[in-house]
Formats: structure tokens, sequence, C-alpha cells
């Protein structure tokens, strides 16, 4: 009777709880691991909002939306310190027009579409876009002051207070487009301010323009705008107004305001598409700065929040001037942009990893985002339920990443976005928390704990240095986050990142802390201490890729290397390739375009010495005239060490969109392939089966998280079939069955899918299943069973720190698990902390 009686009490405190009457702390002091996702709970959660659910203004309503906004997210907020509502108001118009009335009328984003358009809100043609012309969210939406503004943050904050028991911020929000809301402030009162073409031509507020004379009263100009007032200073006093009088606690810049000019787009102020001008950027830099400068002067307390752009550090260095680098060491209180939200519209899921891995390298201190795109209350889409089509591979694919700070600590984001909990009609329906949140909640369980096979050391500093003492340098730059992006999305498995500062400190304090990995890195700069760094990883044992033109090389890399450059060549090629690893109906074509201008130069690259340790893998030949682009290298006295170098061709080009267009595969082979293909001589082999070359490739991550493998993808097109092995064996991915063919893990799989591997086998062929089970013995965390093993060499992952005398593995036998105790020994350490069982036929299982 006791249990029962217990039981129900627990039932009914959880009942309680996902209605919004508990706060979660209530159960935190009797079950913190529960509680607290294993030590991966999140500093911060922010839901995003619009005000259109507060379709009445009330005081009971804004309660009860605050109520239900905050416990359908409870399962979820429940493992934060702190909950956010960032509130999209309206464009950030209502800081610019706020008097310091709170009788103030408030332009506020009731509308579906742009509102700042020639047409009229409702009016014009049947036939004219979202983006023409704008409507109403809902018949007599209600109007508000800056009083009611303030009375719906009250509500919130108390809700959040009661429902969630956690401390609660809001935030404010300031976009520089004319997307949610009428700015007659921007578009009619101070055109001057804009610059930005990326919804038309000067349609975006420039951080660093000046104003105009205005002699209307303001909340921080009382005698009205003096003329050519930096936008900074009006906005930073205008903020500093508007977030005190109505109880806001940070802001938020949007859309790549504050980082240039053109957020959105492939060309800037430093690149037209055309050519670089790189006797712009110490200029464009000091007008960023004196943005965040005179902004801080005039609100210097309150945390900046930032969306950044939809591209990379290196990419927006050399394009439009932006020092991300000066930036975060502005010590201006900032939290770094997250991954852009923008993979959700264009599929582009190589840029979105890119972006978000580049700004991560370095950061102002230790905390960083990640975003998540659930509706759009503006443009009429849910992308959980439209764009994803419920599939969660834009949560696994980042959320598989993890920087490495100077310490040598895996780093994860400290805080969550979901733009937003409601959608364009004012809606919040509770499917979407429901059926997100559990796969947010996997992933993060998931999460890296150590490095991943491969680990991008980016070249932060480096960037921001040649930026102003080698301009020359600048489409090197450019090229090779485009680079990336580009192998990403031909399924290059990169998940983990660390600087080149940092990765220097780590391997000094900790020799042996990459050994698993392999480095990928641009060729470093002349007798530098990160040249110096990487030629010891090599000759100590280590695995590294160069990629990128090894025109500034110092002798000792060149000699590292094998590599001696030539004169320069770019136009059409031929790629021969001993790698092609990919099995096509229709083949890959043999052309290729090199453009120097988007692929740092011209292809100037061949093997200096030929001899038995340097093996050509590719080259690229131009009528007689023939340069090496892909080769490996590896000496006795390396210790094992082994180093690839890939030249790299961008294949893709500006066609006057806004980012760069790839090439047709079916015309032109896609460079970028050769990036995957020679992770084969690392012993990450990943292949793929698909129809005809412009059959989308799949992306990938792989990660490594509590001794395991995590294998994550996107599929675009679901009839491809996949192909993998590692060094230790075929990767077999608990849940699925596979049929080994060759020695390969085969596999079909759907759009999105994020799956465990702690299985490794030695075995050629035949089907193999790996399924969970129960042992049915006391405390044992895991069982798993391998069927249809024949002769099998089986490699064991059990989770850290799991000794052998707690791995328990019986081959052909049952519970209770008297007869096929197997021999278990250690594997070898360079694949990691494992066990091994030999020649089995039949079936396995392994619990601990």
């Amino acid at each position: 009777m006791y249990n029962l009686i217990k039981t129900l009490v627990l039932f009914g405190l959880a009942c309680l709880l996902t209605s919004g009457f508990v706060p979660s702390n209530v159960l935190r002091i009797n079950d913190p691991d529960f509680i607290r996702l294993r030590g991966k709970s999140f500093n911060n959660i922010t839901l995003e909002l619009s005000l259109k659910p507060f379709k009445k203004n009330d005081k009971a309503y804004r309660q009860q939306v605050a109520t239900e906004l905050f416990t359908q997210w409870s399962a979820l907020l429940r493992h934060a310190d702190t909950v956010s509502v960032m509130l999209w108001t309206s464009d950030g118009s209502e800081i610019l027009d706020y008097t310091g009335n709170m009788n103030q009328p408030l332009e506020w984003a009731k509308y579906m579409g742009n509102p700042n358009t020639d047409h009229e809100v409702g009016s014009g043609p049947k036939d004219l876009s979202l983006h023409e012309r704008a409507y109403l969210y809902m018949d007599n939406p209600p109007a508000y002051t800056y009083g009611d503004l303030k009375a719906i943050i009250d509500a919130l904050k108390e809700a959040g207070k009661r429902v969630t028991g956690k401390p609660i911020r809001i935030g404010a929000t300031f976009d520089p487009g004319p997307e949610f809301a009428k700015s007659e402030f921007k578009y009619k009162k101070h055109p001057e301010i804009l610059g930005g073409n990326a919804m038309g031509h000067k349609t975006m507020v420039s951080c660093y323009s000046t104003l105009n004379a205005d002699n209307q009263a303001y909340a921080g100009f009382p005698k009205g705008i003096p003329a050519s007032t930096p936008f900074g200073t009006f906005l930073g006093r205008q903020s500093q107004h508007f977030l005190t009088d109505l109880g806001y606690d940070y802001i938020w810049f949007s859309n790549g305001f504050g980082f240039g000019v053109e957020g959105w787009s492939s060309t800037g102020a430093i690149f037209n598409g055309k050519a670089f001008t790189p006797e712009k950027l110490a200029y464009t830099r000091e007008l960023i700065a004196d943005f965040w400068n005179l902004f801080r002067k005039e609100c210097p307390h309150f945390q900046i929040q930032t969306r950044g752009t939809n591209l990379s550090t290196g990419a927006d260095l050399a394009r439009d001037g932006v020092d991300l680098k000066q930036i975060y060491g502005g010590h201006y209180n900032i939290l770094p942009p997250p991954n852009s939200p923008w993979a959700a519209l264009d599929g582009d899921f190589g840029l979105e990893m890119v972006g978000y891995m580049s700004r991560m390298a370095e950061l102002p201190d230790e905390r960083y985002l990640f975003r998540y795109y659930t509706h759009d209350p503006w443009w009429v889409n849910s992308p959980w339920l439209d764009r994803y089509g419920q599939e969660p591979h834009d949560i696994y694919l980042p959320m598989a990443v993890a920087r490495i700070n100077a310490k040598g600590e895996i780093k994860l984001p400290t805080h969550l976005n979901l733009l937003t909990a409601d959608n364009t009609y004012g809606e919040m329906p509770a499917q979407v928390p429901n059926e997100v949140t559990p796969h947010i909640l996997k992933a993060r369980y998931d999460s890296p704990t150590e490095p991943g096979p491969l680990v991008w050391v980016y070249p932060f500093d480096e960037y921001h240095n040649w930026a102003y003492k080698q301009p020359a340098r600048v489409p090197e730059i450019y090229y090779g986050d485009w680079l990336i992006r580009q192998a990403i999305n031909n399924g290059f498995p990169l998940n983990t990142i660390v600087s080149t500062n940092s990765f220097q400190k780590v391997v000094t304090a900790k020799p042996t802390f990459f050994n698993e990995s392999v480095l990928v890195s641009i060729v470093p700069e002349a007798n530098s201490s990160l040249e110096k760094s990487l030629i010891a990883f090599v000759q100590s044992g280590g695995k590294l890729l160069i990629y990128g033109p090894a025109d500034h090389a110092g002798k000792a890399f060149l000699s590292l290397l094998n590599l001696e450059n030539t004169t320069a060549l770019e136009g059409d090629f031929v790629v021969n390739s001993k790698i092609n690893l990919d099995k096509l109906d229709k083949p890959y074509p043999t052309k290729i375009i090199h453009r120097a201008l988007f692929s740092g130069g011209g292809l100037s690259t061949h093997i200096k010495t030929r001899t038995d340790d340097t093996r050509v893998l590719a080259t690229m030949t131009q009528g007689s005239k023939s340069r090496d682009v892909v080769w490996v290298r590896e000496l006795p006295g390396w210790k094992g060490g082994k180093v690839a170098y890939v030249r790299g061709t961008n294949s893709s080009k500006f066609t006057g969109g806004k980012l760069l267009t790839p090439d047709d595969p079916e015309q032109l082979f896609t460079g970028p392939l050769l990036m995957r293909y020679v992770l084969k001589e690392f012993g990450v082999d990943y292949r793929i089966d698909k129809r005809n070359p412009s059959v989308k490739n799949p992306v990938l991550t792989i990660a490594k998280g509590s001794n395991g493998y995590f294998f994550s993808g996107y599929c675009p097109n679901t009839t491809v079939t996949h192909r993998f092995k590692l060094s230790q064996g075929a990767p077999i991915l608990t849940g699925y069955e596979t049929e080994l063919v060759d020695g390969y893990s085969v596999y079909n799989l759907p759009k999105a899918w994020h799956r465990e591997s702690r299985f490794f086998i030695d075995q050629l062929d035949g089907i193999v299943s790996c399924q969970e089970m129960t042992s049915g013995m006391p405390h044992m965390n895991r069982c798993v069973r391998l069927t249809g093993l024949k002769n099998a060499t089986v490699h064991i992952y059990p989770d850290e720190g799991v000794s052998d005398q707690e791995l328990h593995v019986y081959t052909n036998s049952s519970y209770p698990w008297r007869k096929g105790k197997a021999t278990v020994k250690p594997g070898d350490i360079k694949y990691g902390n494992h066990y091994v069982v030999e020649n089995v036929t039949g079936d396995l299982v392994a619990f601990w």
C-alpha cells in the first residue's frame, strides 16, 4: 500500500509539473541527475515570441498566454538554469520611435509578409507575394501602447517564475530590415541610414550610418536628433531608455546587424563578385568598431546577443570587412552569433555548419548559442512541420558540433534559442514542443565528450592577421571556408573545431589529446609556431590533412609535404583521381574548372621528388600541363604519422544571387569531393552509391561521446546507399541491420538519422543485426546483442570508465548467462579505449 501511495503522489506531482503549477525544482531536490541532463544542462533556454499570441489586450488573457507558453516547453525548460523570452515586438523601430511616454501608440508586428513595400497592407493585385505586400494576421488585431508592452513583459516574468521556478529574462530585438512591421523611421523619415541590399536596393540599416537632423523629440534626444549623429549613438541611447523603462534584460541584434552591411550575401563592401578591394578593409573595420564603441558608450551594461550573418568568419572578413576578432575582443558583453537558420530554407547545411564552427573557434568567453527554427511568425511557415517535414536533421547535425578550448576541454553550447514559439497566425501548437523536445534532449545526451575523428584547426588569428598585413591573401581567406562548406555538403564528416592558438596550447600540454583524430588545417605560415606544431604532430605519429594553396609555405613545411610550387594555372582541367570511392550508374564527369578568384589563386602544386613515400592520388591536367592536387606521404621515422595534401578547387562561382553557386555536377567534377575521398588514407572510409551526379550527397557528422561513436546524417535524397568502414572495422549502428559487403557496413537511411555505434566488426559479408535488449542482471546499464556474425573480430566500446571486469560478453548464450562467456582483451589503444573479442560466429551479447 505504501508503494502504491508513493507512486500516486509522484504521478500527481508530475501531472502538476507539466500543467505549470509546480516549480520544476521540486523534483530536482530528489533526483538531480535525472533533472540535470547528466551534467549537460543549459545555462539558458530562450523562447522567442512575437506579440501575436496576445490577441486580446487584457490582463487575464495575457496571463493565460504566458502560462501556456512556459507550460508547453516545461519538459525542456527544466534543463536550464535561466529561462528567457525574446520578444519580436516589431522590427526594432519601437526602440527608434520611443519617446519615453508609456501612452505612446505601439506599431507592432501584426502582419504576414513585408509591410514596407509600395503596396499598402491588404491591397494590390492578388498575385502579389508576401514579399511584395503584407496582410494583417487576424481581423482587427488589438491596439497596443508601450505601457501595454510593459504589462506583457511583466506577465511573462510572473508566469515564467511561477511555472518554471527559475529566473526569467526578457530580451528586446532590433532588426535592420523591412520584414516585420511598418517603419516610418527607416523608410520615410531617415532612409539615409539604409545601405544593405538583402531585401532589395538599400533596404537594410547600416550600423555605421549617420542620421540627418530631426526635430522630433525622442526618449534619448528630447530636443531632436542633431545632424550627422552616428546611428550607433542614437540606437544606443534609445536602447538604454527603452530597455530600462520597459523592464527588459538584454537586446538581440538581428540579421547581421553590427556585422557589416550585407548579412546574407556572398558579396559586400570588399568583394563585388568580380574582384576584391582589400584596401577598404582597415576603413571598414574602423567603421564597424566605431558602431560597437558608440553603442556601448550610450548603453553600457545590457547584454547584447547577436544573430550574425549567414556566412562564416573567413568569408565575412574577406567580402564585407567583418573583423570578428575585434568584435570579440572589444569587451562589449556580447554572446556570439549562433548557427544560421537559413539551412531550413536552402538546404545548405554545409554553410550552416561552417558558419557555426568558424565563429566558435575563438569566443569572447566560454558561452555560445545553438538556435533551432521551429516556427516563423512572419512568413507563413513552421519549419519543424513543413520545411523540415518533422525530421530532426537540423537538430542532430549542429548539436554534434563541439569546440575545444585552450585547456583541452570539450565545450558545448551554453545557450539554446527556439525561433519561435508561435506561428504566423499567433498560434502556439503544442505538437511542436512535444515533438521537438525529445530530439533536442537526445542530441544533448549524446553530445561530444571527446574530439571527433576529424578536428578542424581553424586559422582564426591567421585570417585576421593576413587581411591587414598581407592583403594579397584576402582571396585565400575567402576561399578556405567555401571549400569546407562544399566538402561538408558532399559528406565530409566534420564536427569538432579548435583554433590554431588553442591547438598549440593543447598539444603542448596534452601531447596525446588528438591521437585518435585527423587534424584538418590550412598550410601554416612560414616559420610560424603553428608550422612547428603541425610538423611535430605528424612526426610523432599524428594524422594531418592539409588543404588550400601553398604559395606562402615555409621550407620546412614544403619539405614535410614533399611539395614544390610552379607556374599557376586556371581554367578548364581534366581531373584524374585514383580515389573515386562513390559508385554511380552514370559516373562523375572528369572535367573541372578551377577559378583562381574563388579558389585562392591558380594551381601551382606538384610533388618535388617522386619517391615511394609519396603517393599521388589525384592530378588535374590542362593540355600538356599537369598539376598534382592530392597526395599522401608517410615516412618510417614518423611513428605511424601521415600527412595528406588536397590543393582544393572551390567548384562554385558568383552568379548574382545571395550565395556562391556550385558547379553543375552533371557537367563538372565537384572538387571538394576529394576532401572526403582522401580520408580513406586515414581509416575513415565513407562511400555513397547513387544513380547519377545530380543526386545530392548526404551530410554526415561522426562525434565521440562517452566513449561511443554517434553518427548523424541528412539525406537530401533517400535513394542513396551508405557504406562505412573505419580503421577498427565496419561500424554497426545500434537498432539497425546491415549487409556487410567487402568489409563495409551498408545502410539505406532515412531523411534524418542519428545512431550510436559501440561495435565495429571485421567481417567480409553477411547480414548483421544490432539490437538493444535487457540482460536480466542487476546493476547493468546497457545490454546489446549482435547477430549474424561469421568468424568476426568484434571491437566493443562500452561507456566511459567501464573496465574489463565490468564488461560482460557472451557468445551464443542467453539469460541467465551460465555458459558462453567470451574471452575479452583490451584493444589497440590507437583506436581508443575498447575491448576485442575474436573469432565470433553466431550471436554476441555485451552488457555493462
